[in-house]
């Protein structure tokens, strides 16, 4: 399972800590007044996200071809794909919550730990189909690894808040 999100997992990682200054958004504001996503979902962020998800995907590929040829036949193309699907999912999630009125960093409860998840597992999906099993394990897994990485990151002062 951990082969399969590997690439997804530290894309999300890397766009927070490579967020960058230039807001997706260019700082735009949306009909309500609400910025469209906020300053932190940045292209400098997003490239980064994907490019690490993708040379993930590339070393999981080089290091673990054997253990991975059943998944899908080019890894590598997986990780691009699942990869741009999660920072994808969270700028999409983003939106949501600026409709809301939630401010940014300011904590939805299983939508921030899921986001990039969802958005990866649709975006992929046209690639490989998971079984339902496979995607309780991934749902429940991310759920316990987002919370501890994301206090891990706070507590070592990467990110404001710890969650």
């Amino acid at each position: 399972m951990l082969l399969y999100v590997a690439p997804l997992y530290l894309a999300n990682s890397c766009a927070m800590l490579f967020h960058g200054k230039t807001p997706l958004d260019f700082g735009k504001r949306f009909f309500d007044g609400r910025p469209l996503l906020g300053k932190g979902k940045t292209f400098k962020g997003a490239v980064m996200g994907v490019s690490i998800g993708f040379l993930v995907a590339i070393a999981i590929s080089l290091f673990f071809g054997s253990q991975i040829s059943w998944f899908y036949s080019d890894y590598a193309f997986f990780g691009l794909v699942i990869s741009a699907g999660g920072i994808i999912g969270d700028v999409v999630k983003s939106f949501f919550k600026r409709r809301l009125g939630f401010e940014q960093g300011s904590q939805l409860f299983l939508i921030d730990q899921l986001d990039f998840v969802v958005g990866g597992l649709l975006f992929s999906w046209f690639l490989r189909v998971p079984s339902v099993s496979e995607i309780a394990v991934i749902l429940v897994l991310t759920v316990f690894m987002h919370k501890a990485a994301n206090y891990f990151a706070f507590k070592i002062r990467l990110k404001r808040v710890p969650w």
